[in-house]
């Protein structure tokens, strides 16, 4: 086919002819212009002697395979769209590829519809306006560029890469250290960043009320369904679907969440007809799966097909040199928010933050910084502030200081001062002592302590 100035181009490299065939027919019918190449060579002759739009490439190929293609293409032609198509022995060698710089890769066989449309969506985006800026999310900091430590560096850079495709992500981390945030973020800076970023909480949610959550159901479909209902799966269509605490989930609910990602069609309890949905999977955890696997409590085909990419969070303690940045933003939005003169921080109480721990990490830092705005005398922040917060003692040392007392009136007192520090937010104090929610809950109805009335002291 011959190339016009209204066209797009579309380059096709692949060893098998078949491929390359079934390919220029299928795209050919949409209006787009097909170029054919058999290998890597013969298709870096043709961007250099034509205009391409975007690239459809095999990764296994001989003599030059699909990496190096990629990388010939990001040094000579940065900026034009790679997508892979690979076996799915050959996986691996794809995810690779889109952290590398690849925008996509589809599995063989794949479905030909889907890749035109996938193909005609990402030409359509390349011509358009450059997408707008992230918006955070409430609560964000917007200082993901400015971060300081090479480790979140490298991490953000990885974030751009992913965002780019639609590849399953699964983001791991400590408690407190900004998984959901992440997960945003290659949301906001993805193809679906106006669509739907649905959240669900699998550690929060009892174990029978997940599965109508995700899959919804149908009206009289079990006791107290008095009505249809959406799952949030279905709710996320076109958007991403994002599970935290995955690692929480029932074995039931994983058979029916790898069915949900190998068939991409959903059906409500109670209902007989599938839906289809298309959404992008982001799983986060701070449990060990591979432990997981090991123990029997986790599906290794499960954890397979949400790892696509792995990113992994520092904890703060590793990350001290972004700090700094984070207590400076938190002050900041903290003044506004309390409608308080602007804050000083000392160079003393700048020191005494960055040497502290952190187990809760920025969830805890952000927690106690609004704690120490509120407590802080003539707009001076010093370390005493954050005494009051209780954030200078881990649950180890306030057991120690209060060896005159029974171990459980210890154990019972340091949850207390917990609670106390994040108004009763069960979640949260679990995160400040370093403890699952299941424990903390234990605790709690352990010493009859009524969390619910916890008020913070700041």
């Amino acid at each position: 086919m011959k190339n016009t100035d209204q066209s797009k181009t579309v380059l096709v490299v692949d060893d098998d002819h078949n491929v390359l065939e079934v390919l220029d027919a299928r795209l050919s019918s949409c209006g787009l212009t097909v170029y054919k190449a058999d290998g890597g060579r013969k298709a870096l002759q043709m961007l250099d002697t034509h205009r391409i739009d975007l690239v459809v490439s095999d990764v296994k190929m001989p003599e030059m395979d699909g990496m190096t293609l990629l990388s010939e293409i990001i040094r000579t032609q940065p900026g034009l769209p790679v997508i892979f198509l690979t076996a799915y022995a050959n996986v691996p060698d794809a995810v690779k590829a889109v952290r590398f710089g690849a925008v996509d890769y589809v599995e063989k066989p794949f479905d030909g519809k889907a890749l035109t449309e996938k193909i005609k969506m990402m030409l359509d985006e390349s011509e358009g306006p450059a997408p707008p800026q992230p918006v955070d999310p409430p609560g964000g900091t917007h200082i993901d560029e400015d971060v300081k430590s090479p480790a979140m560096q490298n991490l953000h850079g990885l974030v751009k890469k992913v965002a780019r495709s639609s590849v399953n992500v699964l983001i791991l981390g400590e408690s407190g250290v900004g998984k959901e945030r992440i997960a945003n973020r290659i949301h906001l800076l993805g193809q679906r960043q106006k669509k739907p970023f649905v959240v669900v909480d699998c550690g929060a949610t009892p174990a029978g009320l997940l599965e109508s959550e995700l899959f919804g159901h149908l009206k009289g479909s079990f006791t107290h369904a008095v009505a249809d209902k959406k799952g949030l799966i279905e709710t996320a269509d076109t958007g991403t679907l994002f599970l935290d605490e995955i690692g929480n989930i029932s074995h039931e609910m994983q058979i029916r969440l790898l069915r949900f990602i190998e068939d991409r069609t959903i059906r409500r309890i109670g209902g007989l007809k599938g839906t289809p949905v298309d959404c992008r999977i982001i799983a986060a955890t701070n449990a060990d799966l591979g432990e997981a696997i090991k123990a029997g409590r986790f599906r290794e085909d499960l954890f397979f097909r949400l790892r696509v990419v792995t990113l992994t969070i520092p904890p703060l303690r590793e990350r001290k040199a972004d700090i700094p940045l984070l207590v400076d933003h938190f002050t900041s939005q903290y003044c506004s928010q309390h409608n308080v003169k602007p804050v000083m921080v000392l160079k003393e109480t700048m020191d005494w933050l960055c040497d502290y721990s952190w187990p809760g990490n920025v969830r805890e830092l952000k927690n106690a910084i609004e704690g120490g705005i509120v407590m802080c005398r003539n707009n001076v922040l010093r370390p005493e502030d954050f005494h009051v917060a209780g954030i200078t003692r881990t649950c180890s040392e306030s057991m120690s200081d209060e060896s005159c007392l029974s171990l459980e009136e210890s154990e019972k007192n340091t949850i207390l001062r917990a609670l106390e520090q994040t108004g009763g937010v069960q979640k949260e104090a679990a995160d400040v002592l370093g403890i699952s929610r299941r424990a903390i809950h234990y605790k709690i109805k352990k010493y009859g302590i009524d969390a619910g009335s916890i008020k913070a002291r700041y």
